[in-house]
């Protein structure tokens, strides 16, 4: 009986996994703010995601970098689709990001409202979507 011999799982790089940790609890916790400030109204909400945001972003850049030398890398590979949908799942992330903290800058209410709440929940999805890949197995950095 023939047995399938199952593909050896590699962890993503450690620093790489930790600089992607940021992104994605802070674009959620901005997330959560948005929610907070729409319901309540209280400014400050609105301050706090503002700086996660920022946070995010700022640590958000080196996994984007990353993630496209990694493409880089391995362009000659055939099996370079899941760096790709890592890569552009990254890309959502930061520029929705940027274009958040855009909006975010504007006075309170029009700040957050409904184009800034959708782009927290863009940056946010594709923040978790992006660990989600990156934590699934198979290496993606090298």
């Amino acid at each position: 009986m023939a047995t399938i011999q199952p593909i050896a799982r590699r962890p993503a790089h450690p620093l790489h996994a930790l600089l992607l940790a940021f992104p994605v609890a802070l674009f959620s916790s901005a997330l959560l703010s948005d929610i907070t400030y729409l319901k309540s109204a209280e400014v400050q909400w609105s301050n706090f995601a503002s700086w996660m945001i920022t946070g995010a972003l700022v640590f958000g850049a080196p996994v984007l970098l990353w993630a496209a030398l990694s493409l880089f890398r391995d362009r000659r590979d055939t099996s370079r689709t899941r760096s790709l949908v890592y890569f552009l799942l990254v890309l959502v992330m930061w520029i929705a990001g940027l274009i958040n903290a855009f909006k975010h800058s504007q006075d309170a209410w029009s700040s957050v409202g409904s184009a800034g709440l959708l782009l927290s929940i863009v940056s946010t999805l594709a923040a978790l979507a992006a660990g989600w890949i990156l934590h699934s197995g198979g290496r993606i950095d090298r």
